[in-house]
């Protein structure tokens, strides 16, 4: 039996990964009292003892988190940004590629996509694999999330019973184009530039719904051929293409919430193309990306205690 420990356990990363845990027979997680988890003695004992550690963290707790182990067993999955464009880490989207896959299963250091950019790279990596889009390509990309993403202090904000009315519209941010996923989007498709990013979070709790919009001149090929790489890349279990996400001439965010899989489609026409990722800002774009890791570490299904 494996042992896992999570770093950062309340955090609401870290609370969604123990829930998915919390019924699995094949592991032993290492739990530390409310007085101990963010001592560092207590924490480095629990990271040196596991045989994996999650790391849901901010970056600099990340790092340090790293740096406390003493051995060359623990395999850490770390859902911080810190080292998602970092080499010798695998980056955990399996479903990119094969070499994403076996990198994983082989690795001891993992880190887990960002929830913005687990969308738009499923959307561009297969493009600019195929050359149906050029690398130098301009690219922008909207990206509308549920608030949850935004931590503890902002689930407190939306579920305030005296909640500022300017929660209860669509709020857009990220406005000087530094977001912290705009490396890892870049890095991980190969594309030279990055993007123009629109993210906006909205008053429902999770799901997200991430948007690439080109015109037709822009690519290599047609729609078809943009259809027929989504079809040949993503089969499932967890990353699958669907025809249409048209539901009444819309498309909601959160109909995947709590759900741990992910839905790519296209839309649009002829001239204009618009490229839909559909997912929970939680689930696949956070800890059910950070568990579909670890089962391949462990060798098990990928979806073993996941929610598709």
């Amino acid at each position: 039996m494996k042992k896992i420990f999570i770093d950062g356990s309340a955090g609401t990363t870290g609370l969604r990964i123990a829930e998915r845990l919390e019924s699995r027979k094949d592991i032993e997680l290492i739990k530390l009292s409310e007085e101990n988890r963010k001592d560092i003695a207590a924490r480095k004992e629990a990271i040196n003892l596991a045989d994996i550690a999650f790391l849901c963290l901010p970056d600099a707790a990340a790092i340090e988190a790293v740096s406390l182990i003493e051995n060359d067993n623990t395999v850490v999955l770390d859902t911080s940004t810190a080292h998602r464009t970092n080499e010798d880490w695998a980056y955990g989207f399996p479903e990119l590629s094969k070499e994403h896959e076996e990198k994983i299963k082989n690795s001891k250091r993992i880190a887990v996509p960002g929830c913005h950019a687990s969308g738009f790279i499923a959307l561009i990596y297969p493009l600019v694999e195929k050359g149906i889009l050029d690398k130098n390509a301009l690219l922008s990309c909207f990206s509308l999330t549920g608030y949850s993403g935004g931590g503890k202090k902002m689930i407190a904000e939306y579920e305030a019973s005296d909640k500022d009315n300017l929660l209860n519209a669509a709020r857009q941010y990220g406005l000087s184009q530094n977001h912290k996923h705009l490396p890892e989007m870049k890095a991980i498709t190969g594309i030279e530039n990055e993007p123009v990013f629109i993210p906006v979070v909205d008053n429902f709790y999770s799901g997200m719904e991430v948007t690439v919009p080109l015109f037709a001149s822009e690519i290599n090929g047609t729609v078809e051929d943009i259809k027929k790489a989504y079809k040949e890349k993503y089969q499932g279990p967890l990353v699958n293409y669907v025809e249409s996400f048209d539901e009444n001439g819309f498309v909601s965010a959160n109909k995947l919430s709590f759900k741990d899989s992910m839905e790519i489609s296209v839309s649009g026409n002829k001239d204009r193309i618009l490229l839909i990722a559909r997912y929970d800002n939680l689930g696949k774009g956070a800890s059910g990306a950070a568990v579909e890791c670890m089962n391949i570490v462990l060798g098990v299904s990928k979806t073993e205690g996941l929610d598709i």
